[in-house]
């Protein structure tokens, strides 16, 4: 089991930089590969970034490239999204995610089991 606690949302304008963190706690002596998802009012919720158990696989859907980077430290149990140039397109709940046997890069919700409660970012215009 994996309890995952994101932190470091709140609003910013167009353009701005915005750094989310997901704390991990319980078993975290596994590989877990992680992600993160965000939900829209209104819409599904998406897929945006994943990194592999190790860190040195990355995956980033088209909207997010060159514009946030996803990291995590190990040793903090902590995973990162750095997010740069934000719009307001940007704007969604933002959740943190963590899985170990499904298809990492692929985004889809079934492959990560443990979901944080998620952090609101809002960029305004």
């Amino acid at each position: 089991q994996v309890q995952l606690v994101e932190s470091g949302g709140g609003s910013v304008q167009a353009g701005g930089s915005l750094r989310l963190s997901c704390a991990a706690s319980g078993d975290t002596s596994r590989d877990y590969y992680m992600g993160w998802f965000r939900q829209a009012p209104g819409k599904a919720r998406e897929g945006v970034v994943a990194i592999d158990g190790v860190g040195g696989g990355k995956f980033y859907v088209d909207s997010a490239k060159g514009r946030f980077t996803i990291s995590r430290d190990n040793a903090k149990n902590t995973l990162y999204l750095q997010m740069n140039n934000v719009n307001p397109e940007d704007t969604a709940m933002y959740y943190c995610a963590a899985g170990l046997s499904g298809v990492w890069y692929r985004m889809r919700e079934y492959d990560y089991r443990y979901w944080g409660q998620g952090a609101q970012v809002t960029v305004s215009s």
